[in-house]
C-alpha cells in the first residue's frame, strides 16, 4: 500500500466532496420541465409509485422509494432482475414507474420496458445519459448526468449516485409540499419512532385515572392531604368542589414553604392551603402540550379535566418519561 501523509489524506477528501458538490451544482441548475412533468405525473398517480434499478442504482432507488412512502407519496422498489421473474405482477394500470440507470443501458431494466409500455404504466426514468435507450423510451426523462466521477478511475458510482439520491429527495419533498403533508402525517407512518409518540399519544394515553388520581375536598384537613400525597406518589393532590371541579391543588411545594408552621397545621384545611386555580390540562389534548406545560411553568405534574372542569385524571413528567414523549 501506498504510504500518504496527512496531507495527501485530506486533499483527497476535499477532492471528493469538491466534485460532488460540483455535481450537485449542476443538476441544480438544469432541473427544469422534465423535473415539473415528473411531479405532476407522480402527483396524479392513483396507484403507487414503483422504483427499479440494478447495482448501485437499485440502493439508491430503494432509499428513494423509502423516502417518497414515508413523506405522504405511496411507494415501493422491485429489483428489475426479479420483475422478469414473477414480480412484474407487483405492477398495476394506475402505477407509475420510475426507472434509475446511470447508463441508461441496464439490460435488466430495458428487459421490462416492452411490458410495461403494454401496461400503459407512465415512465418516468432518470438516467445520465440523455441519449440512451431508456431515456429514449421514457414518458418522461430526468438528466442527472455529473461532470464527473468521484472516484479517480471513473468506475465506481459516487457523484452520480449522489445526483440521483438528491434528486429524489427533491421529487419527494416537493410532492410532500404539493399534498400539504404535515408533521401528524409523518408521524402515522412513524408511530414508533420518537416524533410519533410526541404527535399521536394523547393526554389519555398517558395520565392516571381513577383511584389512581390523589384527590381530597376543600374541607379535607392538612393530615388527610398528606397521607392523600403519600398513597398516591404523584407529589401533589387534587383539591376539588362539591361537584367534582377542580378547586386547587396542593403540592410538594406547598409542604415544604408550610413546614415551618406544622404544628398550626394541623387543623387547617385545603381551602386555607391549597394552591387554588392552579395550571390544569384538558383531557383531549397531545401528551406533548403537557410536557411543554411542564417545562414553560416549571412544575413536574398536571391535574386533567373535562369540558365541565372535573378531574378526570392526572400525569407527572416520569409518567411522559415512560411514554417516550420526553
Amino acid at each position: 500500500m501506498k504510504q500518504f501523509t496527512a496531507e495527501d489524506v485530506l486533499r483527497l477528501g476535499h477532492q471528493v466532496f469538491d466534485i460532488e458538490m460540483q455535481g450537485l451544482k449542476n443538476l441544480n441548475a438544469s432541473i427544469g420541465k422534465d423535473f415539473v412533468a415528473a411531479i405532476n405525473a407522480m402527483a396524479t398517480c392513483t396507484g403507487h409509485v414503483v422504483v427499479i434499478g440494478m447495482g448501485k442504482s437499485g440502493h439508491i432507488g430503494n432509499k428513494i422509494s423509502a423516502t417518497l412512502a414515508s413523506t405522504g407519496t405511496p411507494a415501493f422498489f422491485v429489483h428489475p432482475g426479479e420483475a422478469s421473474h414473477g414480480d412484474l405482477g407487483m405492477i398495476t394500470s394506475g402505477d407509475l414507474v420510475l426507472a434509475i440507470s446511470n447508463s441508461g443501458e441496464t439490460e435488466e431494466v430495458l428487459t421490462l420496458l416492452p411490458l410495461i409500455k403494454r401496461m400503459g404504466v407512465t415512465l418516468v426514468s432518470m438516467t445520465g445519459k440523455p441519449n440512451s435507450s431508456l431515456a429514449r423510451n421514457s414518458d418522461v426523462h430526468i438528466d442527472v448526468s455529473v461532470p464527473e466521477e468521484a472516484c479517480p478511475l471513473g468506475l465506481a458510482p459516487t457523484a452520480s449516485t449522489t445526483a440521483t439520491l438528491v434528486m429524489g429527495d427533491a421529487m419527494a419533498v416537493t410532492l410532500l409540499e404539493l399534498r400539504g403533508f404535515t408533521k401528524e402525517d409523518f408521524a402515522m407512518s412513524h408511530p414508533a419512532g420518537s416524533l410519533g409518540k410526541r404527535l399521536l399519544l394523547g393526554i389519555k394515553d398517558v395520565m392516571r385515572t381513577g383511584d389512581d388520581v390523589p384527590c381530597v375536598s376543600l374541607q379535607s384537613e392538612f393530615s388527610e392531604a398528606l397521607v392523600e400525597m403519600n398513597q398516591k406518589g404523584l407529589g401533589m393532590t387534587a383539591v376539588v368542589n362539591a361537584d367534582g371541579t377542580v378547586a386547587g391543588v396542593f403540592t410538594d411545594g406547598d409542604l415544604r414553604r408550610t413546614l415551618n408552621q406544622l404544628e398550626h397545621l394541623k387543623k387547617r384545611t385545603m381551602k386555607e392551603l391549597a394552591t387554588l386555580h392552579p395550571i390544569m390540562i384538558h383531557e383531549d389534548k397531545m401528551a406533548v402540550e403537557a410536557a411543554q406545560i411542564m417545562e414553560e411553568h416549571k412544575i413536574h405534574s398536571l391535574l386533567v379535566t373535562n369540558d365541565d372542569g372535573r378531574l378526570v385524571g392526572a400525569l407527572n413528567i416520569h409518567d411522559l418519561l415512560r411514554a417516550g414523549v420526553v
